[in-house]
């Protein structure tokens, strides 16, 4: 059953929610394609399709690396299919990757898997003779505890509270999820989908012994019927085919130099997103994730690249050499960082793929809508400040004064009294007069406006009230929220809603009224 009642869109650029980068990249700006191959058009598929084809990915061994790291988990028809079709060579994938978060953290989390699915579906549709195989890359070597540690659900921030070993994030283990879990079942009100949650949760959580494994089993259960297959770039066998480019990166500095003069050209109109290094790897050890400074003798890497692990600038390299990939579905700052790359990718001899900026949502429902019609006010208002949200609604209600009328016969005023004038110490004199009179006027505009909003003093809590539920935090809704509030308003239909109205070729924000289930 579908609970969809409206669906809106805004452009990106009227959010004043993103960078100037992202914003020239999503209207396509001819001064970004030299950091590019193509821009994301459905048609220039065809050419990156037969661009990654020259690519030599190993793909029975990536067969193998899938079967075993998802052997703990049950995959759907349609995921055990597409790991079957990725030994044909015109089987592609369309990638997306996140931290370990909490519970999913984030809102965007969720958004970013279903623009992957979709955009996997789309070029199914568009490109029948080939397959497309939707990927997440779990960012399991990442060590920043403290950015997935903690989620907000109804304004209450859940916190994992632990000690963090400064290691990979993906080989902790998972003590204390217990008490977190007890504590969202206190939270949440007591009902079918809130036992579902729960029950999940559990599931995921208590019966696996690690991060990595905990969230791939979250991942599947909330997205293994459409296909989506979870990759963790923590593995040995996969490593072992970026050997050469862990030395180089290493031993020659070669990707800082490269990356440098292409952060040249991006600085002159942007701000670059990730800080280049002479080395791009850390060395893993137990329970350490620690930066390199040094030379390291080939021979280590050669037999070790387990223990070296790529940064954020080196991560897209990795990837790209083990997948046959044609698309990376991401936000802002990856979108960002990402064109900072494409000279590595020439040098290594790897296809570049086309970057897609993941959907960004913001869900409303009818209760929150009629608030803001009452009001005469529309959703897109709200991504203003709060004070030109105010302003728009007392301009809008009848009993405002609107004074610009006024001023214009003022002017009038003063030009015809000047026009009678022959002196210019008297027209001095009345240039002052008439600085006086408009900041007079001024003040006493400031006075009836601030009259106007005592009295209309309910509807402006309304405006603030609307405008934190809307951006709480004055983020955007889906930097804050987790899918738990969501799915407790509207079930499994809030997945399903966004699976049937998401296009992540089209680049406007999205705003989407559900109905709560009954």
């Amino acid at each position: 059953e579908k609970i969809i009642l409206k669906t809106s869109k805004i452009s990106y650029r009227n959010t004043n929610r993103f960078n100037q980068l992202v914003l020239d990249y999503l209207d396509q700006k001819a001064e970004l394609s030299q950091f590019v191959t193509s821009f994301p058009n459905i048609g220039e598929f065809k050419n990156q399709i037969e661009r990654k084809k020259r690519d030599g990915v190993d793909r029975l061994l990536l067969i193998d690396v899938l079967k075993s790291q998802n052997n703990n988990i049950t995959l759907s028809k349609k995921s055990t299919n597409n790991l079957t079709s990725l030994k044909e060579g015109n089987t592609f994938t369309v990638t997306t990757g996140h931290q370990l978060c909490l519970f999913t953290g984030p809102l965007y989390f969720i958004y970013k898997i279903i623009s992957t699915i979709n955009l996997a579906s789309e070029l199914s549709v568009k490109y029948p003779e080939n397959n497309f195989v939707p990927i997440f890359w779990l960012a399991s070597e990442d060590h920043d505890f403290d950015e997935i540690s903690s989620i907000n659900i109804y304004n209450k921030k859940i916190n994992w509270e632990r000690e963090s070993t400064g290691g990979p994030v993906g080989k902790m283990d998972i003590a204390g999820i217990d008490s977190l879990i007890k504590e969202l079942t206190n939270l949440i009100s007591k009902n079918p989908k809130s036992s579902q949650i729960i029950d999940l949760l559990n599931k995921s959580y208590s019966s696996n012994k690690n991060l990595t494994e905990a969230t791939r089993f979250l991942i599947n259960s909330l997205f293994g019927k459409y296909g989506l297959l979870i990759i963790d770039g923590d593995d040995s066998r996969l490593k072992n085919k970026i050997a050469d480019i862990i030395d180089e990166d290493i031993n020659n500095n070669t990707f800082y130099n490269i990356i440098k003069e292409t952060n040249k050209k991006l600085i002159q109109n942007y701000h670059t997103q990730a800080h280049v290094r002479p080395i791009n790897f850390f060395k893993i050890s137990e329970n350490k994730r620690e930066r390199i400074s040094c030379q390291i003798d080939k021979e280590d890497i050669v037999n070790n690249p387990h223990d070296y692990s790529p940064n954020v600038l080196l991560r897209p390299i990795y990837q790209e050499k083990i997948l046959p990939n044609i698309a990376y579905v991401g936000g802002g700052a990856e979108i960002s960082y990402w064109l900072q790359l494409k000279e590595v990718f020439t040098h290594l001899s790897i296809c570049f793929p086309i970057l897609v900026m993941r959907n960004s949502v913001m869900v409303i429902d009818s209760k929150q809508r009629s608030r803001i019609e009452k009001l005469n006010l529309l959703v897109d208002d709200f991504f203003e400040s709060i004070d030109l949200i105010n302003k728009k609604y007392l301009n809008s209600i009848e009993d405002t004064i609107d004074f610009n009328d006024d001023f214009k016969n003022l002017d009038l005023f003063f030009e015809s009294l000047e026009e009678k004038i022959n002196d210019k110490n008297l027209i001095s004199s009345l240039a002052a007069i008439k600085k006086k009179t408009n900041n007079s006027i001024e003040d006493f505009q400031k006075k009836v406006i601030k009259s106007l909003k005592e009295k209309k003093e309910n509807e402006i809590k309304q405006i603030k009230k609307v405008s934190n539920i809307l951006f709480p935090n004055n983020q955007l809704q889906e930097r804050h929220e987790n899918f738990i509030s969501m799915y407790l308003k509207y079930g499994d239909n809030f997945i399903e809603n966004l699976i049937s109205i998401l296009d992540p070729l089209d680049s406007n924000f999205v705003i989407l009224e559900l109905e709560s289930e009954k």
